[in-house]
């Protein structure tokens, strides 16, 4: 327990923890006097937690961020009511951050190498790791994402224009991302648009709808594109919005725009340059390339072991500086970048919370210790977004830099004009709202 707490007493200046160790000694760290979380009422109380194993402190302080979540989905670590786990990851590391994040990293210059050079190696993503890395996460029950995500089925962040994320509904918040990425597009009607990483098919079918375009939508999940097949022929639009079950790296032909939305963190590194050739030669030369994608505000790093071993073998978040150099070296020129602040953190939270609404049926298709894997996944990542350094990258490419007008005002009143074609009813989320209005 001394290298554990050893951290703690450093780490925590606010509020108060308090760990009950397996043979029940006590340890409390921090001042105490503020409810948790504060910016939401608080909860009363300290954060408790319990450590169930007598391995369970070793394991969390020698590599915190496997070990604490190895440590929760294997109930060696459990978190006592009113808190949950999202609480004490939040609690932890809005106290841990201003170490810095290499506090919450392996401990010991030897570890943190073959980290890295561990995490190097899982980038490498030739096609058929690629596949297998896709399926891992994106085959997973289709009926799971229905469970926590917008009717859409978007599995990137949403786009709160309020302060008050809580003003405006998941769904409303995807809708609208989808009208900020799409003004960014210059699309005009007749256009041919190829979607790398397609998920679920929403925003190819979006593009359609609103600029009657083709768009050709690829991705490695197989169910991933039956479902888009099976929405395309749904619309009546599958000779307009095809799928296709295929690495981008086998798509051939000619495009007037091209986008990937949340694609990049599962393309590694090594395979940019092979990324950024391939794109250039699909893009016709007034064409427009957008990519939105998780990214560090910071320089490069590397994966956490927990993430690469349970959520995204193989994926990796790029630093700003890691596409621009890329891309400049394969001809495009970047015309926008817009760094996206704590939108996904406010994403990941409604995801959490809609997850713990459907506990008990995703509990059914799996397993408890699966539940909480998947809890230990949307908290972490949301305290890396709201509490660390993460953020997303819009970024606009082009090989003409006339292909876009000199200022972004274009961006603007497009996105304006989506937004209101695009707007959700209240009340497909409040019936009481439609009751009221008729």
């Amino acid at each position: 327990m001394w290298l554990l707490d050893k951290f703690l007493r450093k780490a925590i200046v606010q509020g108060q923890l308090v760990i009950t160790d397996y043979d029940g000694k006590e340890y409390t760290y921090g001042p105490g006097g503020t409810d948790y979380p504060p910016e939401e009422g608080g909860k009363p109380g300290p954060v408790r937690i319990r450590l169930t194993n007598k391995k369970a402190a070793k394991h969390i302080a020698r590599y915190p961020q496997m070990g604490a979540g190895e440590a929760f989905m294997w109930e060696w670590l459990v978190v006592e009511e009113p808190h949950d786990i999202r609480d004490m990851i939040l609690f932890v590391t809005m106290n841990a951050k201003r170490l810095g994040e290499r506090s919450l990293q392996a401990k010991g210059p030897l570890r943190t190498v073959a980290q890295k050079a561990i995490a190097a190696l899982d980038g490498i993503n030739l096609r058929g790791s690629a596949r297998k890395n896709a399926e891992h996460h994106y085959d997973l029950t289709r009926e799971l994402y229905e469970r926590f995500l917008d009717e859409d089925r978007q599995y990137t962040m949403a786009y709160y224009r309020e302060d008050d994320p809580s003003k405006t509904s998941l769904e409303q918040a995807q809708m609208d991302k989808k009208a900020h990425i799409a003004s960014k597009m210059r699309i005009e009607p007749g256009m041919k648009v190829l979607d790398i990483g397609c998920g679920w098919g929403g925003f190819a079918l979006y593009l359609h709808e609103m600029y009657d375009v083709e768009v050709v939508g690829v991705a490695l999940a197989p169910d991933q594109i039956e479902c888009c097949k099976e929405r395309a022929k749904e619309l009546g639009v599958e000779d307009k919005v095809q799928f296709a079950l295929m690495d981008y790296r086998d798509v051939e032909g000619e495009f007037d725009r091209i986008v990937s939305v949340g694609l990049l963190e599962h393309v590694g590194t090594m395979h940019y340059p092979q990324f950024f050739e391939h794109t250039h030669r699909l893009l016709k030369p007034d064409g427009v390339m957008v990519s939105h994608c998780c990214g560090r505000a910071g320089p490069p790093g590397y994966t956490d072991a927990w993430t690469r071993k349970y959520i995204f073998p193989g994926g990796y978040i790029p630093a700003l500086s890691e596409l621009v150099t890329e891309s400049e070296k394969n001809g495009w020129q970047v015309m926008d970048v817009e760094a996206m602040r704590f939108h996904y953190s406010h994403t990941l939270e409604e995801w959490y919370n809609r997850t713990v609404m459907h506990r008990a049926e995703i509990e059914a298709m799996y397993d408890e210790q699966f539940y909480r894997m998947w809890l230990f996944y949307l908290a972490g990542a949301e305290q890396s977004f709201r509490n660390g350094t993460m953020v997303n990258w819009q970024v606009q490419y082009v090989k003409d830099r006339a292909a876009v007008p000199m200022t972004r005002e274009y961006m603007l009143e497009e996105s304006a004009r989506l937004r209101e074609k695009g707007k959700v009813p209240s009340w497909r989320f409040d019936p009481g709202l439609k009751e009221a209005a008729e």
